[in-house]
């Protein structure tokens, strides 16, 4: 598998979203592949949460991180991140 590797824009994401680094790559291996605007590549994976988020309890984290392949490495340029299962 290619090098993963992180725009600062994603890096700034991880944080106020409330996704990890190992998440995001975790999504980009076993997540399932959908398509994404500007011939970009999504990756969608739901992670049992059971916490609280924002002062309410979710059980279900989708963490979902926006890719650009290039020939050697794959680079997240975005993470979103939802929160469900209330």
């Amino acid at each position: 598998m290619k090098v993963i590797v992180f725009s600062q824009h994603a890096l700034d994401q991880l944080n106020d979203r409330g996704a990890s680094q190992e998440e995001v790559k975790l999504a980009i291996r076993d997540g399932e592949e959908i398509p994404a605007k500007k011939g970009r590549k999504a990756f969608r994976k739901n992670f049992h949460f059971g916490s609280k988020w924002k002062d309410k309890h979710y059980k279900v984290k989708q963490v979902m991180p926006i890719v650009v392949e290039e020939d050697e490495e794959i680079v997240v340029v975005t993470v979103y991140v939802f929160y469900f299962g209330v």
